[in-house]
Protein backbone atom coordinates (compact mmCIF):
# COMPACT_ATOMS: atom_id res chain seq x y z
CA UNK A 1 0.00 0.00 0.00
CA UNK A 2 0.77 3.65 -0.24
CA UNK A 3 2.01 5.73 2.77
CA UNK A 4 0.42 9.21 2.14
CA UNK A 5 3.15 10.70 3.93
CA UNK A 6 5.62 9.43 2.91
CA UNK A 7 4.77 9.06 -0.56
CA UNK A 8 6.43 5.40 -0.60
CA UNK A 9 4.72 2.40 -1.72
CA UNK A 10 5.29 -0.84 0.12
CA UNK A 11 3.19 -3.40 1.78
CA UNK A 12 2.41 -2.82 5.58
CA UNK A 13 3.31 -5.43 8.16
CA UNK A 14 1.57 -5.44 11.96
CA UNK A 15 1.98 -1.42 11.20
CA UNK A 16 5.38 -1.19 9.87
CA UNK A 17 6.17 -0.59 6.10
CA UNK A 18 8.67 -3.35 4.88
CA UNK A 19 10.29 -1.09 2.28
CA UNK A 20 13.57 -2.10 0.82
CA UNK A 21 15.23 -0.03 -1.05
CA UNK A 22 18.23 -2.44 -1.94
CA UNK A 23 15.36 -4.43 -3.65
CA UNK A 24 14.50 -1.44 -5.92
CA UNK A 25 18.14 -0.20 -6.36
CA UNK A 26 18.88 -4.23 -7.49
CA UNK A 27 15.77 -4.03 -9.61
CA UNK A 28 16.78 -0.74 -11.29
CA UNK A 29 20.35 -1.64 -11.49
CA UNK A 30 19.16 -5.04 -13.97
CA UNK A 31 17.17 -2.92 -15.93
CA UNK A 32 19.41 -0.75 -16.65
CA UNK A 33 22.22 -3.56 -17.67
CA UNK A 34 19.75 -5.66 -19.53
CA UNK A 35 18.09 -2.42 -21.77
CA UNK A 36 19.43 0.41 -23.69
CA UNK A 37 20.94 2.97 -21.59
CA UNK A 38 20.66 6.90 -23.24
CA UNK A 39 24.92 6.70 -23.51
CA UNK A 40 24.44 3.67 -25.34
CA UNK A 41 21.10 4.64 -27.06
CA UNK A 42 22.95 8.13 -28.53
CA UNK A 43 26.41 6.21 -29.50
CA UNK A 44 24.42 3.75 -31.65
CA UNK A 45 22.41 6.36 -33.21
CA UNK A 46 25.53 8.34 -33.93
CA UNK A 47 27.33 5.02 -35.73
CA UNK A 48 24.20 4.24 -37.54
CA UNK A 49 24.25 7.58 -39.48
CA UNK A 50 27.93 7.73 -40.04
CA UNK A 51 28.36 4.32 -41.28
CA UNK A 52 25.21 4.06 -43.10
CA UNK A 53 24.97 3.02 -47.09
CA UNK A 54 25.46 6.47 -48.88
CA UNK A 55 23.47 4.65 -51.70
CA UNK A 56 20.65 4.00 -49.63
CA UNK A 57 20.96 6.59 -46.31
CA UNK A 58 18.21 6.54 -43.75
CA UNK A 59 15.23 8.27 -44.42
CA UNK A 60 15.19 11.50 -41.94
CA UNK A 61 11.76 10.82 -40.24
CA UNK A 62 13.38 7.84 -38.82
CA UNK A 63 15.88 9.80 -37.15
CA UNK A 64 13.71 11.58 -35.66
CA UNK A 65 11.59 8.88 -34.47
CA UNK A 66 14.60 7.49 -32.99
CA UNK A 67 15.73 10.64 -31.23
CA UNK A 68 11.97 11.21 -29.75
CA UNK A 69 12.57 7.77 -28.19
CA UNK A 70 16.14 8.79 -27.06
CA UNK A 71 14.68 11.78 -25.02
CA UNK A 72 11.49 10.02 -23.78
CA UNK A 73 14.21 7.68 -22.24
CA UNK A 74 16.16 10.51 -20.54
CA UNK A 75 13.28 12.19 -19.40
CA UNK A 76 12.44 8.76 -17.53
CA UNK A 77 15.25 8.41 -16.06
CA UNK A 78 15.59 11.73 -14.86
CA UNK A 79 12.08 10.87 -13.57
CA UNK A 80 13.27 8.23 -11.80
CA UNK A 81 15.72 9.93 -9.89
CA UNK A 82 13.64 12.52 -8.79
CA UNK A 83 11.37 10.36 -7.36
CA UNK A 84 14.31 8.54 -5.38
CA UNK A 85 15.29 12.07 -3.96
CA UNK A 86 11.61 12.84 -2.75
CA UNK A 87 11.44 9.50 -1.33
CA UNK A 88 14.55 9.86 0.72
CA UNK A 89 13.42 13.70 1.75
CA UNK A 90 10.34 12.16 2.85
CA UNK A 91 12.20 9.83 5.56
CA UNK A 92 13.62 12.82 7.84
CA UNK A 93 12.01 11.92 11.01
CA UNK A 94 10.58 8.57 10.59
CA UNK A 95 12.14 5.68 12.14
CA UNK A 96 14.03 3.43 9.99
CA UNK A 97 16.11 0.15 9.77
CA UNK A 98 18.55 -0.21 7.34
CA UNK A 99 20.41 -4.04 6.71
CA UNK A 100 25.02 -3.68 6.77
CA UNK A 101 26.80 -6.22 5.92
CA UNK A 102 30.57 -5.94 6.25
CA UNK A 103 33.75 -7.31 4.80
CA UNK A 104 33.83 -10.44 6.50
CA UNK A 105 30.01 -11.29 6.07
CA UNK A 106 28.24 -10.32 9.40
CA UNK A 107 25.19 -8.46 9.07
CA UNK A 108 23.76 -5.82 11.04
CA UNK A 109 20.17 -3.77 11.76
CA UNK A 110 21.49 -0.08 12.75
CA UNK A 111 18.03 1.48 12.99
CA UNK A 112 16.65 5.32 14.53
CA UNK A 113 15.34 8.59 13.18
CA UNK A 114 16.46 10.13 10.18
CA UNK A 115 17.95 12.95 10.95
CA UNK A 116 18.41 14.38 7.78
CA UNK A 117 19.55 13.32 4.27
CA UNK A 118 22.65 14.02 2.62
CA UNK A 119 23.09 14.36 -1.30
CA UNK A 120 27.06 12.91 -2.46
CA UNK A 121 27.11 13.81 -6.30
CA UNK A 122 23.87 11.09 -7.35
CA UNK A 123 24.35 9.45 -4.10
CA UNK A 124 21.72 9.86 -0.91
CA UNK A 125 22.30 8.83 2.15
CA UNK A 126 20.28 9.02 5.59
CA UNK A 127 22.03 10.24 9.05
CA UNK A 128 20.74 8.33 11.87
CA UNK A 129 21.69 8.31 15.01
CA UNK A 130 25.28 10.58 14.23
CA UNK A 131 25.77 7.98 11.53
CA UNK A 132 25.41 8.19 7.69
CA UNK A 133 24.05 5.43 5.61
CA UNK A 134 24.00 4.61 2.03
CA UNK A 135 19.69 5.41 1.00
CA UNK A 136 20.27 1.53 -0.73
CA UNK A 137 20.63 -0.03 2.41
CA UNK A 138 17.28 0.92 3.94
CA UNK A 139 15.08 -2.41 4.65
CA UNK A 140 12.73 -0.80 7.01
CA UNK A 141 10.24 1.89 7.80
CA UNK A 142 7.88 1.82 10.67
CA UNK A 143 5.29 4.31 11.54
CA UNK A 144 5.81 6.60 14.11
CA UNK A 145 2.49 5.52 15.91
CA UNK A 146 3.30 1.96 15.85
CA UNK A 147 7.13 2.85 17.27
CA UNK A 148 5.91 4.97 20.16
CA UNK A 149 3.29 2.33 20.92
CA UNK A 150 6.04 -0.42 21.28
CA UNK A 151 7.95 2.07 23.94
CA UNK A 152 4.80 2.55 26.33
CA UNK A 153 5.55 1.60 29.51
CA UNK A 154 2.91 -1.88 29.58
CA UNK A 155 1.65 -4.55 32.51
CA UNK A 156 1.40 -7.88 30.36
CA UNK A 157 0.13 -10.20 32.84
CA UNK A 158 -3.52 -9.80 34.92
CA UNK A 159 -3.17 -9.72 38.82
CA UNK A 160 -6.14 -10.85 40.63
CA UNK A 161 -5.56 -9.40 44.63
CA UNK A 162 -7.34 -11.17 47.80
CA UNK A 163 -6.35 -8.89 50.31
CA UNK A 164 -7.23 -10.06 53.99
CA UNK A 165 -7.30 -7.21 55.64
CA UNK A 166 -6.51 -9.14 59.23
CA UNK A 167 -3.67 -10.40 57.59
CA UNK A 168 -1.92 -7.93 55.17
CA UNK A 169 0.42 -9.39 52.67
CA UNK A 170 2.65 -7.06 50.27
CA UNK A 171 1.55 -7.29 46.25
CA UNK A 172 3.88 -7.78 43.48
CA UNK A 173 3.06 -6.53 40.19
CA UNK A 174 5.60 -7.15 36.84
CA UNK A 175 5.47 -4.24 34.63
CA UNK A 176 7.47 -3.07 31.73
CA UNK A 177 8.64 0.87 32.51
CA UNK A 178 8.80 1.02 28.99
CA UNK A 179 12.06 2.45 26.82
CA UNK A 180 13.90 5.41 25.23
CA UNK A 181 11.31 8.52 25.32
CA UNK A 182 8.44 6.86 26.37
CA UNK A 183 10.26 5.08 29.76
CA UNK A 184 9.22 5.90 33.05
CA UNK A 185 10.91 5.69 36.27
CA UNK A 186 8.07 5.47 38.83
CA UNK A 187 3.99 5.09 39.37
CA UNK A 188 1.09 6.16 40.90
CA UNK A 189 -1.21 3.38 42.24
CA UNK A 190 -5.35 4.19 42.52
CA UNK A 191 -7.33 1.78 44.26
CA UNK A 192 -10.93 2.00 43.62
CA UNK A 193 -10.65 5.73 43.31
CA UNK A 194 -8.12 6.37 45.59
CA UNK A 195 -4.40 7.00 44.98
CA UNK A 196 -2.07 5.07 47.51
CA UNK A 197 0.50 6.64 49.65
CA UNK A 198 3.59 7.06 47.67
CA UNK A 199 5.40 5.52 50.77
CA UNK A 200 3.75 1.77 50.15
CA UNK A 201 5.43 1.50 46.97
CA UNK A 202 8.46 0.42 46.12
CA UNK A 203 10.51 -1.03 43.05
CA UNK A 204 12.90 -3.49 42.26
CA UNK A 205 13.84 -4.32 38.69
CA UNK A 206 10.51 -4.80 36.51
CA UNK A 207 8.67 -5.29 39.95
CA UNK A 208 6.36 -2.90 42.08
CA UNK A 209 5.38 -3.94 45.13
CA UNK A 210 2.76 -2.75 47.26
CA UNK A 211 3.18 -2.60 51.10
CA UNK A 212 0.63 -4.76 53.16
CA UNK A 213 -0.43 -1.65 54.77
CA UNK A 214 -1.61 0.32 51.95
CA UNK A 215 -5.06 -0.96 52.26
CA UNK A 216 -5.67 -1.03 56.10
CA UNK A 217 -8.65 1.48 55.49
CA UNK A 218 -10.24 0.31 52.73
CA UNK A 219 -13.92 -1.58 53.00
CA UNK A 220 -14.56 -5.18 51.75
CA UNK A 221 -15.30 -5.34 48.15
CA UNK A 222 -13.85 -5.65 44.79
CA UNK A 223 -11.46 -2.35 43.96
CA UNK A 224 -10.08 -1.96 40.15
CA UNK A 225 -6.64 -1.32 40.33
CA UNK A 226 -5.23 1.72 37.77
CA UNK A 227 -0.93 1.97 37.34
CA UNK A 228 -0.31 5.62 36.15
CA UNK A 229 3.64 5.76 34.65
CA UNK A 230 5.47 8.90 35.24
CA UNK A 231 6.51 9.34 31.71
CA UNK A 232 5.84 12.29 29.29
CA UNK A 233 2.67 11.14 28.69
CA UNK A 234 1.42 9.31 31.68
CA UNK A 235 0.82 6.21 30.25
CA UNK A 236 -2.24 4.22 32.29
CA UNK A 237 -3.05 0.79 32.84
CA UNK A 238 -6.39 0.36 34.14
CA UNK A 239 -7.60 -3.17 32.95
CA UNK A 240 -4.76 -5.39 34.58
CA UNK A 241 -5.32 -5.33 38.23
CA UNK A 242 -7.46 -6.00 40.69
CA UNK A 243 -7.53 -6.39 44.48
CA UNK A 244 -10.83 -7.72 46.49
CA UNK A 245 -10.58 -6.52 49.99
CA UNK A 246 -11.98 -9.59 53.06
CA UNK A 247 -11.98 -9.53 56.77
CA UNK A 248 -12.09 -5.71 57.27
CA UNK A 249 -13.64 -4.24 59.92
CA UNK A 250 -13.98 -0.55 58.19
Amino acid sequence: MADNKTGITAPVVNGILEYNASAETKKATTRGSSELGKDAFLQLLVAQMQYQDPLNPSDNTEYISQLAQFSQLEQLQNLSGESEKSQAFSLVGKYVTFKITDAAGKTTYPEGTVDYVNMLGKKLQLSVNGTVYDYDKLCMVADNEFIAKQNIPRIDSAYSFNYNAKDPEDMEIRVDFGKEDMKASEVAVVVGGTTLDGKYLSYRDDTITIDGQALQGFENGSYPVSIIFNNSIYTTVSDKVNISVFNSEI
